[in-house]
C-alpha cells in the first residue's frame, strides 16, 4: 500500500494525458466551509498533524494517530498528511482548503486553483490543487524581494473518488532578488501549531464528515 502511495505523491510520476481545470466552489460550499472554519473544526487535525509530522522527522512511529511521510526533492521540502478515516472526506476537503486559508493569513497570494482527473488501468486519479505565491515585496534591511517560504502548492489526492492524502509543499527561489527562505518546520509551525480542539468542537465532526 505505501509503494501505490509513493507512485502516486511523486512527482516523477507519469504525465497525465487530461488537462488542468479551474477548481471553482458552488455557493454551497463555500457557505459550509465558512460554518466549519468559524466553528474551528480544525483543530481537531491541526495540532495532530503537526504533531504528527515532528514524530516523523524524529523517527517516532507508535502505529497510532495520524500519519504523516516526509517530501524533499530538487530543493523543494513538504509533507504528506494520509487521509484518515475517522476523518470523513467531508472534513478532509475542508482541511485541504484550511491550509490555503492559513497559507493566505501569512500574506501569500492565490495564483492557482485547479483539478485533473487522470485514469489510469487499474484506479482513476483526482488531484486538486492550490498554488500560492508569495507577495513581491521589498525587505527594508537588504533591497532584496521577501520570499517568505517561496512557492507554497497544497494537493489533494483522491483515488477512485476516495481521499487519499495531502501533499503539503513549499518550494524556495534561489535567485539572489530573493531574501533567503524560511523553513519549511517554520512553516508547519504557523500553519498548524493550535491548540487541541476541545470537546464541543470534537462533536462537530461527524457534522462535515460526509461533505
Amino acid at each position: 500500500m505505501f509503494k501505490f502511495f509513493d507512485h502516486l505523491f511523486s512527482q516523477r510520476s507519469s504525465p497525465s494525458k487530461s488537462e488542468w481545470q479551474p477548481l471553482v466552489r458552488t455557493v454551497a460550499e463555500e457557505r459550509a466551509h465558512a460554518q466549519w472554519l468559524a466553528q474551528q473544526v480544525y483543530l481537531n487535525w491541526a495540532g495532530p498533524y503537526f504533531k504528527a509530522y515532528h514524530f516523523c522527522k524524529a523517527h517516532i512511529t507508535n502505529g497510532q494517530g495520524l500519519r504523516v511521510q516526509l517530501l524533499q526533492e530538487a530543493g523543494r521540502q513538504g509533507a504528506v498528511f494520509f487521509y484518515d478515516p475517522s476523518i470523513g472526506p467531508g472534513n478532509f476537503r475542508h482541511f485541504f482548503d484550511f491550509l490555503r486559508d492559513r497559507v493566505l493569513a501569512l500574506g501569500y497570494n492565490l495564483s492557482t486553483s485547479d483539478q485533473r482527473t487522470h485514469r489510469q488501468p487499474r484506479y482513476t486519479e483526482t488531484i486538486y490543487k492550490h498554488f500560492l505565491k508569495p507577495p513581491p515585496k521589498d525587505c527594508s534591511e537588504t533591497g532584496r524581494c521577501n520570499q517568505l517560504f517561496g512557492t507554497v502548492s497544497i494537493d489533494l489526492v483522491t483515488i477512485n473518488k476516495q481521499p487519499g492524502f495531502i501533499r503539503f509543499l513549499s518550494n524556495p527561489y534561489q535567485d539572489a532578488i530573493f531574501t533567503t527562505a524560511h523553513s519549511f518546520d517554520e512553516l508547519m509551525e504557523q500553519v498548524l501549531n493550535l491548540p487541541p480542539a476541545p470537546a464541543e468542537v470534537q462533536a462537530k465532526i461527524k457534522q462535515y464528515a460526509k461533505g
